[in-house]
């Protein structure tokens, strides 16, 4: 994490405006990929050739040999080429872009991991194929059979964020119940549960989210000083396309009042000495 006490002298100097249209609640999640764990399989050369190579060979070239490499130790129940295939078919990283792969790819890791413990080394990619599949169930894939389905997704990040204790789990299961259409107070509570969850572990997302619904008084009593303590947090660690969460920052530090970053200067300072009770 790369909070430090620069974001306090942020705060206490002010931050220079930000271009980029904000989007308060609608900051869509990222894809986080697994840090993977040091390996002696044969999985793990091909693993580190292609998180080294980024530009996608043309669709006329030979096949890649480490690609074929990844395939073998996938067809063998490997998940870390698992999960790697699965990113590459997502992102159209070296490969042409196949959501229908990817899903396929996760849902082996998923099928076959969801009851490791949660300290097993494969934990963390277990735990982000869950992620992954919730969000493809969010949208579906058009033209095929994956369709839409919001409970499925729910089922899915439910399972990473309690099981594993995932942090993006966490943020997007907090998502689907703030913004589940007329919700209820518990769905609002279970809501903002999962939200801190994730925001105490550093989920930057998650710190923006909350940041915006403490500052704003979003369903609650307004806590400005909190609020901005979080958005500060949220933006120090942004990145560079997710002008929502700095747009979020520099609104609410405008409008904040000098005890309101006084405060929040405390909160701060509290934090980066590992004193994380908010």
């Amino acid at each position: 994490m790369r909070t430090s006490r620069r974001i306090i002298f942020a705060l206490m100097l002010g931050a220079a405006p930000v271009a980029g249209p904000g989007f308060a609640f609608d900051g869509a999640p990222a894809k986080p990929d697994a840090a993977l764990p040091v390996v002696t399989q044969p999985a793990a050369a091909a693993v580190n050739a292609h998180a080294l190579k980024r530009t996608a060979a043309p669709a006329t070239s030979a096949p890649d040999p480490s690609l074929n490499s990844l395939q073998y130790a996938a067809e063998g129940g490997h998940p870390i080429a698992q999960w790697r295939l699965g990113r590459m078919y997502a992102d159209g990283d070296g490969v042409i872009q196949n959501d229908l792969r990817a899903f396929e790819y996760f849902s082996r890791i998923a099928n076959a991991h969801a009851e490791d413990s949660p300290s097993a080394p494969q934990a963390a990619i277990v735990a982000n194929a869950f992620v992954a599949l919730g969000r493809y169930y969010l949208n579906g894939i058009p033209n095929s059979k994956i369709k839409a389905d919001r409970d499925r997704a729910r089922e899915m990040f439910s399972y990473a964020a309690s099981y594993f204790g995932n942090a993006d789990a966490q943020y997007d299961l907090a998502r689907l119940y703030l913004k589940t259409p007329d919700a209820s107070r518990d769905d609002f509570r279970y809501g903002a549960r999962w939200l801190g969850l994730a925001a105490r572990k550093g989920q930057h997302q998650a710190q923006a989210l909350l940041g915006q619904m403490l500052f704003n008084g979003d369903r609650m009593p307004p806590q400005h000083a909190r609020g901005l303590m979080w958005l500060t947090l949220a933006s120090d660690n942004a990145a560079a396309d997710e002008a929502w969460i700095k747009e979020s920052y520099n609104r609410a530090f405008k409008k904040a009042s000098d005890d309101d970053r006084a405060m929040a200067l405390q909160m701060l300072e509290h934090w980066v000495q590992g004193r994380r009770e908010y």
